[in-house]
């Protein structure tokens, strides 16, 4: 899949224009879904400077996206075809209706093609004692 994910309040804790502390998992998660071959595109309201450092970051703990703010990495603005809405097939936003789920719930959904149903409709059916210790 070819995955969009927000900067501020996604990967990091919210501290814009600062780069908040890493949410705990983000980048190992990333990093794993790398590996299972998905594509990850950067998408933030960072531009500038700010985005440079914001991809600094990421690279510095091992994470290197395929494009950032576009579809791909040769696309340009303003080209025919060119539009501000990605064409990915998944958007990972703190924004999202029912905010962040932990990236443990995020990764277990994509990898074991789950939805936001599947996940909680299993949790209401654990056992107590094992709810405890659910997940990562």
């Amino acid at each position: 899949m070819v995955i969009a994910i927000d900067f501020d309040g996604t990967i990091v804790e919210h501290c814009y224009p600062e780069i908040g502390k890493e949410i705990p998992f983000a980048i190992d998660t990333l990093k794993m879904l790398q590996r299972d071959r998905h594509k990850l595109i950067m998408w933030t309201v960072r531009e500038g400077e700010l985005l440079n450092e914001a991809l600094e970051w990421c690279k510095e703990r091992g994470l290197e996206f395929y494009a950032v703010n576009k579809d791909y990495p040769e696309e340009k603005v303003g080209t025919e075809g060119f539009s501000r809405k990605l064409k990915v097939d998944l958007f990972i936003d703190d924004r999202n209706l029912g905010g962040l789920p932990d990236w443990g719930i995020i990764y277990r959904m994509i990898k074991e093609k789950l939805t936001y149903e599947d996940i909680y409709s299993e949790k209401a059916e654990l056992p107590v004692e094992r709810k405890k210790r659910w997940w990562f």
